[in-house]
Order: C-alpha cells, then sequence, then structure tokens
C-alpha cells in the first residue's frame, strides 16, 4: 500500500474521533505491511490528556506485540505530533513517521520544534509531512469551523432601542 493509502485509515480513525466530539486526529502503526496499531483522538471521552490518537496507537501496538519498543514500524497520523507524542514515539523506537496536516501551534516535527532532528537524543525516526496533508487540515479546519459556530455570541438587534 502507499503512504496515501495507509492515511486514508488513518483518515477514518480522524473522521469518528471528531463525530465523537474529539478534535478529529487519526493514527495507525504499520509493520510489514500490517496494521499493528490504532488510535483516535479520545482525551475528552478518557478524562486523560495523554489520549492522543498516537499515543493510543503506540499503546495498542506495543500491547499486541507484547513489547514497549516498536522497531520497524511506521506511524501514520493525521496531524503533526505534539512534542508529547514525538517523545513516545522516539522512545518506542517507532523508525518512520508519516504526518497530513503540519501544526503550526504545537507541532513536534518541524512546525515549531524538531524533536526528531535533536541531535542530542540516542535515537532518530525518518518523518514525512504532508501526506494527504489537504484532506487531513481540511477534517481539522470544518471540526473547528462547527466549533465556533456552535459557541458564537447571538448577534445583537438593532431594532431595541438603547
Amino acid at each position: 500500500m502507499t503512504d496515501e493509502e495507509w492515511m486514508a485509515i488513518a483518515l477514518e480513525l480522524a473522521q469518528a474521533a471528531g463525530e465523537a466530539g474529539e478534535v478529529p486526529v487519526g493514527a495507525i502503526l504499520v509493520r510489514d505491511g500490517e496494521i499493528v496499531g490504532r488510535g483516535a483522538n479520545a482525551p475528552i471521552a478518557r478524562h486523560d490528556p495523554g489520549a492522543h490518537a498516537e499515543m493510543l496507537a503506540l499503546r495498542d501496538a506495543a500491547a499486541r506485540l507484547g513489547n514497549y519498543r516498536l522497531p520497524g514500524t511506521t506511524l501514520y497520523v493525521t496531524l503533526e505530533p505534539c512534542a508529547m507524542c514525538a517523545g513516545a514515539i522516539l522512545h518506542a523506537r517507532v523508525a518512520r513517521v508519516v504526518y497530513g496536516a503540519a501544526d503550526p501551534k504545537t507541532g513536534a516535527a518541524g512546525s515549531v520544534i524538531n524533536l526528531f532532528a535533536e541531535s542530542r537524543l540516542n535515537h532518530h525516526a525518518t518523518v514525512e509531512g504532508g501526506v494527504s496533508g489537504q484532506a487531513c487540515g481540511h477534517l481539522l479546519s470544518r471540526f473547528f469551523a462547527s466549533r465556533r459556530q456552535k459557541h458564537a455570541l447571538p448577534e445583537r438587534s438593532t431594532d431595541a432601542p438603547d
């Protein structure tokens, strides 16, 4: 399968997260052409600030494979990982990270900082961003536009006397 085909699966997980009221981010972990871990954002539902899609995919894979080290794997995630997720990815020894949309506010793969390029760290993963980036970004944009619309204050009527 191509990176775009794997990302399409992560996008399905992101869509499900958005439908559940979570920020729509999805992730899968692949090894030898097989999905070994899946995750969709769930910090609200789980009452867990660490329940990001990447973290849940890593936990799922570690449980399935019986090892907290995940060498030879590729993580596909719809949004650039944050610092927390980047740290977990590096500790798990993930070989490659492929993400969709860049995150200019908290991205730790080059948008704000690049933990993957930090030479002082003892493990490095290769990173490719922008894979299906438009589709991933559109899903996030629609989600946040919908949230803003739901929480917008009603317009003040100009018919009422002052």
